[in-house]
């Protein structure tokens, strides 16, 4: 997809900018001052995908969702290795036997639907199904367990 001329043009002058105009540039679209050891790239590289998230919309919901969880696992563990896993749609039906019952979890923009309310990660529902803590991925099957056990050695 390319960028309308518009779009196209504000970014072209954006590399057309002394860095104190940049700058104030920055200012005026983050409301706050530009991070120090910014480079004049990465100051012209954020304002343009501002400028195209502006005109076109962010990150989608399970993007958002994933960042979350890959920046909560950095938080805890800054030498983590993980794997993103599979991308799930919405729409997508997960379906999992637990005790001879059927639980059925339906995928959203933003989360999780389960028996009718909304959860924001499997492992939340897989807890509540099983009233003890599961990792979500791993409980209807969307991880595979030769690779994590690879994955530890």
């Amino acid at each position: 997809m390319q960028n309308p001329p518009d779009i196209t043009a504000e970014i072209e002058t954006l590399k057309e900018l002394p860095l104190p105009q940049l700058r104030k540039r920055w200012n005026r679209t983050f409301n706050t001052s530009v991070p120090k050891g910014f480079s004049r790239n990465l100051i012209i590289r954020s304002l343009t995908y501002k400028i195209q998230e502006s005109a076109r919309g962010g990150l989608n919901q399970a993007t958002k969702r994933k960042l979350r969880t890959f920046a909560k696992q950095l938080e805890a563990d800054d030498k983590v290795a993980f794997d993103s896993g599979p991308t799930l749609k919405p729409g997508t039906k997960l379906v999992r036997e637990w005790q001879r019952q059927r639980h059925t979890v339906t995928v959203l923009e933003d989360g999780f639907e389960f028996s009718g309310e909304k959860y924001g990660s499997l492992s939340m529902i897989a807890r509540k199904i099983t009233g003890t803590r599961w990792s979500g991925p791993r409980f209807f099957g969307l991880k595979n367990q030769k690779r994590e056990e690879h994955n530890n050695e």
